[in-house]
């Protein structure tokens, strides 16, 4: 016999047991001509095989087992109850956690806010190269607020952590004023005989000198 089948065939048993008055025995009775089997608290029929199945029992021995048998079901009972209750507890838990998961982040980068700092960071390249001492400073400073608008904020972090890396900007540096003398004039000397020509050639236009210069004729 299996065993959900005989643990059902024990309780029915044990059901039977419990209705029986209190000092019942249990008697199986089993017919010899057909072998059907039938249960009593009496005496079996005339010619039946007969077997005791459970003693009489005293009234103290079936109030104890009365007894068990409700402190069994109790048990039974809270324990589904409990069951019962971690399955809620573990529903609502998973409820829980589903509807805490956080709602997917916009793109900073496509945000009106990154739009502008972009905006104000092309304006400040554009006029760079006028000579001004605060250029740098003011690149850096539009550099910081379109990072800050654009990236998420691990991003920026890291941006941040590599940048106190860099060189700092140092101002540049003006020396004191240099004053030029000017040179101390000279009074003006002999003047330079012409050089000397040597014509070596002339043809109806112009003439030619030993070192190849040329002179209208």
């Amino acid at each position: 016999m299996h065993a959900p089948a005989l643990a059902a065939a024990t309780l029915t048993l044990a059901v039977a047991c419990a209705c029986l008055p209190a000092a019942a025995q249990v008697v199986r009775c089993t017919d010899a001509a057909t072998g059907k089997v039938t249960y009593t608290d009496g005496a079996c029929h005339r010619g039946d095989v007969t077997r005791e199945v459970e003693a009489r029992k005293t009234p103290e021995e079936i109030a104890q087992e009365r007894q068990q048998a409700a402190e069994a079901l109790e048990r039974k009972h809270e324990r589904q109850q409990q069951e019962a209750r971690l399955r809620r507890e573990a529903d609502q838990a998973e409820r829980a956690a589903f509807n805490a998961q956080p709602a997917p982040r916009s793109d900073p980068a496509n945000s009106a806010q990154c739009q502008r700092a972009r905006k104000q960071l092309q304006d400040t390249l554009a006029s760079m190269g006028q000579g001004m001492y605060d250029e740098q400073s003011r690149l850096d400073t539009a550099q910081r607020q379109a990072d800050l608008a654009c990236l998420s904020p691990a991003d920026y972090a890291r941006t941040e952590g590599s940048r106190a890396y860099r060189p700092a900007y140092a101002p540049p540096y003006y020396g004191p004023p240099v004053t030029v003398i000017p040179p101390r004039r000279m009074p003006p000397g002999p003047a330079l005989p012409a050089p000397r020509r040597d014509i070596v050639n002339c043809n109806v236009f112009r003439c030619y000198d030993g070192q190849g210069n040329t002179y209208p004729r």
